[in-house]
């Protein structure tokens, strides 16, 4: 687990900003954390190269790309032993579908977050690539009617 960073006020409201608006100029961001352009390039750049900021992307409509299905699978592994773990997880990184993966206590083993176009092709991703993987014991698939808030942001505390 990754130690908490030493961050300061203007770090903080730095990162507020940007995961509220990652397009946003340096000239921008120093509008709205108080500091001039060429700070917030250097805490920016910081912030970076110490991990706090992990990347930049822009947010896609999935149904405007033709992902309009959003599931929920746990996974249950057929056995638990440290190569069969890696099974799994090198099929997780290495399959687009998979939006997200969390390991969990439980019953469960795995939460998958999936994005597929239709019913069709879930069918095919838990017959044709989940099932018959050689980690994978039971699946349990849940079919989102609705999603109410994504992308979450995080609740920054502000120092």
């Amino acid at each position: 687990m990754q130690n908490t960073m030493d961050l300061d006020l203007f770090d903080w409201r730095l990162l507020d900003a940007l995961q509220q608006d990652a397009s946003l100029t340096n000239g921008a961001l120093a509008e709205k954390v108080g500091l001039s352009a060429s700070q917030i390039s250097r805490r920016r750049q910081r912030l970076e190269q110490d991990g706090a900021i992990r990347g930049y992307r822009a947010l896609i409509d999935p149904a405007a790309v033709g992902l309009g299905v959003t599931v929920f699978i746990h996974v249950a592994l057929d056995t638990h032993s440290r190569d069969n773990a890696r099974r799994f997880r090198d099929l997780v990184r290495l399959t687009p579908a998979i939006l997200e993966a969390h390991a969990l206590t439980g019953e469960a083993d795995y939460l998958l977050k999936v994005a597929v176009g239709d019913l069709r092709e879930l069918s095919r991703f838990v017959n044709e690539i989940l099932m018959p993987h050689e980690s994978v014991a039971r699946v349990r698939s849940e079919i989102a009617l609705e999603t109410l808030k994504e992308p979450g942001l995080l609740p920054l505390a502000m120092g």
